[in-house]
């Protein structure tokens, strides 16, 4: 379950801009990657603090988030964009770690030369039976690739990017105020550290193109809800030439009508006539897999439960481990007997001595 952004920086729901960008100021310094060095959950957060600052600092995205929480800001198609690569972080919000960091550091290394693409996310939904024996899906979504016609450079083929001259490179322009050094992103180059003369004329100089793409995944048997699946190379295109993204693929399996899923063993319920429940019967249900035989043991009480083995789902960790389906017994009382029904069951009664209801009622 994702994390409220207001609780992740830590801030009330009606804290103005500048509280908001205060927080996240402080998020940043605490968790930044160059002072937590090989901390995998500082980066986490810091990940996380980039994700809400980036929804709540945009007053038409926080007034979605507000309405309708992390759906409102998530995207169509199921696919949702998100901060993956600390670079993009940078990058988006150079303004605050130029601030913070003096343009030296990271803030500034990552501006020249390529750029790695942001990381893609996209929900797809699958049947509880897909898990079983694991399914393939076509999935189609709309992003950025990188331009063919220029390879990524954004450049018109024959000419390069140049070094610009404003910044000498670096993407930052640095002003003295005082004993502080604010740095900011380069006005001429937009903080990249190059300048093109000469635009593609296809990509207008990003270096990336609208476009759809269509991937097979491939969902293996186990997978659990939420489960992600990770696909190399399939986010958004790089910047400058850079490698592109990942998709993340989030795997959300419906609910189902007949069974109940608990790690790898199923739950559902089966009901019985009486009769069955106290002679015994064997009966056919239905399974994830196809039809199965159920044995009802006789003298079967309500709530009793029955296991067929081997009919749950498959462990997604070892493949070989298969849970078991289990029914609850629910026992159907009829409330109306026909003559002889009623005939025998009060010979059974008066043999065994038990206190019932006359055929006229209890005060008939």
């Amino acid at each position: 379950m994702q994390s409220d952004y207001y609780e992740v920086l830590g801030v009330d729901r009606n804290a103005s801009a500048d509280e908001i960008k205060k927080a996240y100021r402080k998020m940043a310094m605490r968790y930044h990657p160059d002072k937590n060095p090989g901390d995998a959950s500082a980066e986490d957060k810091f990940k996380e603090a980039a994700r809400a600052y980036e929804v709540l600092s945009d007053q038409s995205k926080r007034q979605r988030y507000d309405q309708f929480g992390h759906q409102g800001v998530d995207g169509s198609g199921g696919f949702t964009g998100g901060f993956h690569n600390v670079d993009d972080i940078f990058s988006s919000f150079g303004d605050i770690f130029g601030d913070l960091f003096g343009g030296g550091g990271r803030g500034r290394r990552r501006r020249e030369g390529p750029q790695r693409g942001m990381d893609l996310r996209y929900y797809l939904e699958v049947d509880l039976e897909d898990v079983i024996d694991g399914t393939k899906k076509e999935i189609s979504f709309e992003l950025d690739k990188s331009c063919e016609t220029c390879s990524g450079s954004g450049a018109e083929p024959g000419t390069s990017p140049e070094i610009c001259g404003s910044c000498g490179g670096s993407g930052q322009v640095v002003r003295q105020q005082g004993f502080f050094s604010l740095a900011t992103p380069c006005g001429a180059c937009q903080g990249s550290g190059q300048v093109i003369k000469s635009k593609c004329s296809d990509c207008k100089g990003s270096g990336r193109v609208p476009s759809q793409k269509n991937l097979r995944v491939n969902v293996p048997a186990g997978v659990g809800d939420g489960t992600q699946l990770r696909l190399t190379g399939e986010g958004e295109a790089g910047k400058l030439g850079g490698p592109a993204g990942d998709l993340y693929v989030e795997v959300r399996i419906r609910p189902h009508d007949q069974f109940v899923r608990k790690d790898i063993h199923l739950y559902g319920a089966k009901d019985v006539s009486y009769l069955q429940a106290l002679l015994g019967a064997e009966l056919e249900v239905k399974t994830l897999r196809g039809m199965s035989l159920l044995v009802i043991p006789k003298g079967t009480n309500p709530g009793d439960v029955i296991t067929l083995p081997g009919e749950g789902v498959p462990s997604l960790r070892t493949g070989r481990k298969v849970g078991d389906l289990h029914f609850e017994i629910r026992i159907q009382i009829p409330k109306k007997l026909s003559k002889m029904e009623e005939k025998l069951l009060r010979e059974i009664a008066g043999e065994k001595k038990e206190n019932v209801a006359s055929k006229k009622g209890l005060f008939g």
